[in-house]
């Protein structure tokens, strides 16, 4: 039964002329994977739209859709365009939105102006590089932005409206315009540290905002009043320099839009005709602020939300991590928001809603904010997914089915991917026994989650602790798997998940010295760092996010890195996460020697050298020593026991295959235990 605190985010809300039947929406996502050669949503787009539905949001928001595929090329398939293949799109679309409206849904498609500067390198042709004014990319700096003309600008206007009438056609409820926001090329326009034109498009506020205004009263002309058009809109860009981010509580001088234009912009979009405001903050230079990572608290947008709410009418919708429905309520009650958007939330648990309703929020899946299987595979030219949730994107295709013929599985190792194999084999119907030789469940996340900024990896394993007795897993914590524990078991299939562990460089001198410790050790027991200078030799995220947990407890930190960046670079992960946890090792005053390669570890401190120049070593001082230098497989048993256990089925999953991410890990459990 649904709690009374929680009452009111399943009150109806209402967005122009329609009624959503609660405060509950899907915030806007690119969907690469989702769409076909013509501009339309494929089966799977529209699968992973209609599984949000059923998972009882009140609107979905689609991701970006290009209004044009002139300008700013993007290959096909890519993104959904109206009017590409108008046909097309309507065919597709129109069976969607059929599908979506009978869960009770109401659905808007996001239109979108395009990126401009702020275009990803490789996604669109370098002579089809487009901004408001002539600029540099924002990721590569050599590609050379040119500017629009008066008459491509008002192409583009054109095009929204087209848009806007085969969305109306298709049996969309709304249009969201993409975006006075994130610092896209929409956004780009308003901001005068980008737009210097001389047209009636730049120069004063209201020609630097002219071309978002034309946008909704040319919708609004030909769709009628009544067709809701909202706005993506960063009430504050949080810049301070062209790729440089305001971090949260730090003061600088805004150089995008500041919350008094911001302020007075949402005043004159909602003279303008738009219905409703989707409010966050950040732009491409501060991306970190439009997506999250999990250095963030959740909630960060509700002092901007508040402010907007100020000063509008129009319903004012808040994202930011607010899957938490105390927080949610919390927000409504006092008129922060008017709706709650939920974006990576519903990738890892498309049932988050329906599951707040019956009281069951303990049974959600929660997001981790790694941004590995949204961002960071359609970085790559992937599909979306989820890290936590492989399914995601590809809900009918893989999908679990009842097993045909039960099987006794045996599962070694209680790490992610050994509980996600337990956990979906036993779904399936199948007699699970997980063997965990420790006292806990988790692998290397337990200490990986002990940062207060790692809060959601600790909501991932109390899950999947949770999903262990959900799922009737049988788990014998504190038992060595052994040849003979195992066929005790008389087990059909075997699945080893053994993970990983730390490297451990016995080449290196001085590793045995008493103030040395590995990361892991100093993550479960940081009261061991009694004195004030560290030194963490790795510069990974296990060694870059305990640099950063040390520096925020006031210790002296020194971090130290063989490569010539951080966590592999600005690809090595999602450059939201990348950038955010570069700027805060910065403000922290961590000292980050990156290029530096360890020679050896001394009683006093660190012996170094550049890596371009073994010869020019020299020491650093420091009170501790942390060692996080990577993992290796742990499969030891693995391959003891593989080919000698009389069974029909013996699976490597995870780390214990090889040493990689949280959510190889997982996925690697969902794959085989879908297949068992």
């Amino acid at each position: 039964m649904m709690k009374q605190a929680h009452k009111v985010l399943f009150e109806p809300m209402k967005i122009g002329s329609v009624k959503l039947k609660n405060r509950y929406s899907m915030a806007p996502m690119g969907t690469l994977g989702c769409v076909d050669g013509d501009g339309a949503y494929n089966s799977r787009g529209i699968d992973y739209y209609v599984a949000r539905a059923r998972g009882g949001v009140g609107l979905i928001i689609t991701g970006v859709q290009m209004v044009e595929n002139e300008l700013e090329q993007f290959p096909m398939p890519s993104l959904p365009c109206p009017s590409y293949h108008p046909t097309a799109y309507i065919r597709s679309a129109k069976e969607m939105t059929e599908r979506v409206h009978a869960y009770g849904t109401k659905i808007f498609a996001q239109l979108t102006a395009g990126w401009g500067r702020s275009c990803i390198p490789g996604f669109t042709p370098e002579e089809k590089s487009i901004a408001p004014s002539a600029a540099p990319n924002r990721f590569d700096p050599t590609i050379a932005h040119r500017e629009l003309t008066t008459e491509e600008v008002k192409y583009f206007i054109g095009k929204f409206i087209e848009s806007a009438v085969i969305a109306q056609k298709a049996g969309y409820d709304g249009v969201e315009i993409h975006a006075v926001h994130e610092g896209y090329l929409l956004d780009q326009f308003t901001m005068s540290f980008f737009n210097k034109r001389t047209d009636q498009y730049g120069g004063s506020f209201e020609n630097r905002y002219r071309f978002a205004v034309e946008i909704v009263q040319g919708i609004k002309a030909m769709c009628g009043k009544d067709f809701p058009v909202s706005l993506r809109y960063s009430v504050k860009s949080n810049m301070k320099g062209f790729g440089q981010g305001i971090l949260p509580g730090e003061q600088a001088e805004e150089v995008g839009r500041d919350m008094e234009e911001g302020l007075k912009a949402a005043r004159l979009l909602q003279e303008a005709g738009y219905d409703a405001l989707n409010v966050d903050a950040g732009t491409y230079d501060a991306w970190y602020w439009n997506h999250p990572p999990n250095y963030f608290q959740p909630g960060m947008y509700q002092p901007y939300c508040k402010a907007v709410s100020e000063v509008v009418d129009i319903p004012v919708i808040m994202a930011g991590r607010m899957e938490d429905p105390a927080l949610a309520a919390h927000a409504v009650n006092e008129g922060i928001a008017d709706g709650i958007s939920m974006g990576r939330p519903l990738l890892a648990d498309p049932e988050v809603v329906n599951k707040i309703r019956r009281d069951r929020f303990e049974e959600v899946r929660p997001c981790l904010s790694c941004h590995l299987g949204c961002l960071g595979r359609m970085a790559e030219v992937g599909n979306i997914s989820c890290a936590v949730n492989p399914s995601c994107g590809r809900e009918e295709e893989y999908k679990l089915t009842a097993a045909y013929q039960r099987k006794k599985v045996v599962v070694v190792g209680g790490g992610v991917a050994g509980m996600e194999a337990a956990r979906i084999a036993a779904e399936r119907g199948h007699n699970v026994v997980l063997m965990e030789k420790s006292g806990a469940l988790g692998g290397n996340v337990i200490p990986g989650s002990q940062p207060p900024f790692k809060h959601d990896d600790k909501l991932l394993l109390n899950w999947f602790a949770s999903e262990m007795e959900r799922k009737h897993v049988t788990v014998r914590m504190n038992t060595e798997a052994t040849r003979q524990t195992i066929e005790a078991e008389q087990p059909d299939s075997v699945v080893f998940a053994t993970g990983s562990r730390p490297m451990q460089s016995h080449w290196l001198e001085g590793r045995e010295l008493p103030h040395v410790m590995m990361a892991e050790k100093m993550l479960m027991q940081p009261e061991r760092l009694t004195r004030n200078q560290i030194i963490v030799i790795g510069a990974g995220l296990v060694g870059a996010e305990a640099a950063l947990w040390m520096a925020q407890q006031g210790k002296q930190v020194t971090l130290i890195e063989g490569d010539d960046d951080i966590i592999g670079g600005p690809h090595g992960t999602c450059f939201a996460n990348y950038q955010m946890l570069k700027e805060l090792l910065i403000a922290e005053n961590v000292d980050v020697q990156t290029s530096t390669c360890l020679q050896a570890i001394t009683e006093s401190g660190v012996i170094v050298h550049p890596a371009d120049n073994a010869s020019a070593s020299r020491e650093i001082t420091a009170d501790h020593v942390v060692l996080a230098m990577g993992y290796q497989a742990e499969n030891s048993l693995y391959h003891k026991l593989g080919n000698e256990l009389d069974v029909e089925e013996v699976f490597n999953i995870g780390d214990s295959q090889q040493a990689r991410t949280i959510m190889a890990a997982i996925w690697d459990g969902y794959e085989v235990g879908r297949s068992l």
